[in-house]
């Protein structure tokens, strides 16, 4: 064990420093270099961040940004190390040695605390996580630069057991965990890298980028599984059986979910669904905010979001308002007395759509008279809108209003059920008998 602490670093450094102390000046050479170091990482740092993210603003904000943030620990790792393979012949670097380690650990932290922030950005465990994350890495460069780290792993390493052929070791298994983990993220961010760069293309359709973006990413996680596996040592023919498993699962309980990943291409591909479409489903009106791979993300006209089965908009029939243009037809019921005159009605009922920010002029609103009803002649004031995702409930309030309004300063009656009740005598009553009597004696 004593040869593997005096392997170290940090173990050099202490030697070194016990040896010789504060007299010793290499060790001030040393620290001059670092300080030199950490100055010209901090100008260079601060001279290229700035362009960094103002070329990456629009695109590449995802990419760039993160390289801005590790940008002067990675120039200053990168800097000690120059120095440390120049200044070795024939000098004394163990501090060097020792702080590139350090550095090296710090670059690794912050990467990985900003990947998981990036990657994860929606999700609330992730800042819970990222503590514990970045406690771990710390943790293991400790153990590193005290020489008990291979001490560690070989009892890891001891701890073993056998499937078949195959030796199967906790420190097999740390590390697979720990390859997969490390391939993931990094698949996942170059996801969302090209994602974000996808997004941004204008000229693209926006259901198409949607797709790319999803075939991609689901490409990147295949990869991403196949070069992790071997880093492990597990076989990549092991997904043969894997695939075997997911055909009978698919064939018994599996078959709405691989139905509602088609049905998400497909919506997507044929563009029968957008996002940002004005949609009727299962008599839920609202906007379509989200298409993913299972389900349709419809936004109501209340706030609240209704999550809708890709298979419910392939199978089922939906009334889109906005597929090839945004207009909308209004339609507003009015009933007016018998005796109104139809002609002076209709014009009010004209007037109240004019001076309407949201009423088109062309085409112009129209009455139409719908029929004769029970209490009144219903009528029917149509008018075209062009934003029908900012609801029609405000605007048909604000009509009624006025439609209230100039009936009544014109005199138009809005009838209301009303009821005529005619008694008649029984006939064979006689005219001097009580009425009321006569039903008593009854």
């Amino acid at each position: 064990m004593q040869s593997n602490l005096r392997a170290t670093p940090l173990y050099d450094f202490l030697e070194e420093f016990q040896r010789a102390g504060l007299t010793e000046p290499h060790l001030g050479m040393q620290l001059l270099v670092l300080l030199g170091s950490a100055i010209l990482a901090w100008v260079f740092s601060r001279l290229l961040r700035p362009k960094l993210r103002k070329s990456g603003a629009e695109n590449w904000r995802f990419g760039s940004e993160g390289i801005a943030r590790l940008l002067f620990p990675l120039l200053f790792w990168l800097s000690v190390e120059l120095a440390t393979f120049i200044w070795r012949e024939g000098h004394s670097v163990t501090l060097l040695r020792l702080s590139t380690s350090l550095l090296s650990t710090m670059v690794l932290v912050r990467a990985a605390v900003y990947l998981l922030q990036e990657v994860f950005a929606q999700s609330v465990w992730i800042r819970r996580a990222i503590p514990w994350v970045a406690g771990v890495l710390w943790l293991g460069f400790a153990l590193h630069i005290t020489g008990l780290l291979p001490e560690i792993q070989t009892g890891l390493d001891s701890v073993s057991f056998n499937i078949g052929k195959q030796r199967i070791s906790i420190l097999l298994i740390l590390h697979g965990l720990i390859s997969i983990a490390i391939t993931m993220l990094f698949t996942l961010w170059l996801g969302r890298l090209f994602e974000q760069r996808m997004m941004g293309a204008q000229s693209i359709n926006l259901s198409l980028r949607v797709v790319i973006t999803k075939i991609v990413r689901t490409l990147l996680i295949i990869v991403g599984v196949m070069i992790a596996l071997p880093l492990v040592g597990i076989d990549l023919t092991v997904l043969s059986v894997f695939s075997g498993a997911l055909g009978v699962g698919l064939g018994f309980g599996l078959q709405k979910i691989a139905s509602n990943y088609v049905s998400g291409f497909i919506i997507l591909l044929d563009g029968s669904i957008r996002i940002g479409d004005l949609v009727n489903i299962d008599n839920r009106q609202g906007t379509i905010t989200a298409i993913t791979s299972r389900y349709v993300l419809l936004k109501l006209g209340d706030g609240t979001e209704a999550i809708i089965p890709n298979e419910t908009l392939i199978t089922n029939t939906v009334l889109n308002l906005s597929h090839s243009d945004h207009l909308l037809r209004v339609v507003l019921p009015v009933q007016v007395a018998y005796d109104t005159d139809l002609e002076h009605a209709i014009s009010l009922l004209i007037e109240t759509t004019h001076n309407e920010a949201r009423i088109l002029t062309e085409p112009i609103a129209q009455v139409f008279v719908k029929g004769f009803g029970e209490s009144g002649i219903d009528l029917e004031l149509a008018f075209w809108i062009v934003d029908p995702g900012l609801g029609t409930a405000a605007l048909r309030s604000q009509l009624n209003i006025k439609i209230w309004k100039s009936f009544a300063q014109h005199g138009i009656e809005i009838p209301y059920p009303r009821r005529d009740l005619h008694l008649i005598s029984p006939v064979n009553i006689s005219p001097n008998v009580d009425a009321s009597q006569s039903s008593s004696a009854r």
